[in-house]
């Protein structure tokens, strides 16, 4: 997939194109889309504002609707268009947090019993 982005203060806009190239059925084509614009609704919130549009590649027709989700977003990330999300465990806390300390009750024999 490739993207153009036009960066500005309106709104996200999803432009879509997906060619004959890609799959000469139409079916094929809009499930493409379909996923797309599905994937947009749930991402758009987070998006910066502009117009984007997307140019289906060939790998799309052969690629499960998960595997389009994906490739979707981590395009949006790398374009910057999408806050990029950390690493579990890599952000401090919130201001005025306690931090959360896990600790494992130890049974009258000494041993650490599991914390179920």
């Amino acid at each position: 997939m490739t993207l153009h982005w036009l960066k500005g203060e309106t709104p996200a806009r999803l432009g879509l194109a997906v060619s004959r190239k890609v799959d000469t059925r139409a079916v094929g084509r809009n499930r493409i889309k379909r996923v797309l614009r599905n994937a947009t609704r749930h991402v758009r919130p987070r998006m910066a504002g502009g117009d984007y549009v997307i140019v289906a590649r060939a790998a799309a027709k052969t690629a499960s609707n998960d595997q389009i989700r994906e490739a979707f977003e981590r395009l949006l990330r790398r374009a910057g268009a999408l806050p990029v999300v950390a690493a579990s465990g890599t952000m401090p806390p919130p201001e005025g947090a306690e931090p959360i300390s896990l600790t494992v009750p130890e049974s009258p024999s000494g041993r650490a019993e599991p914390a179920c």
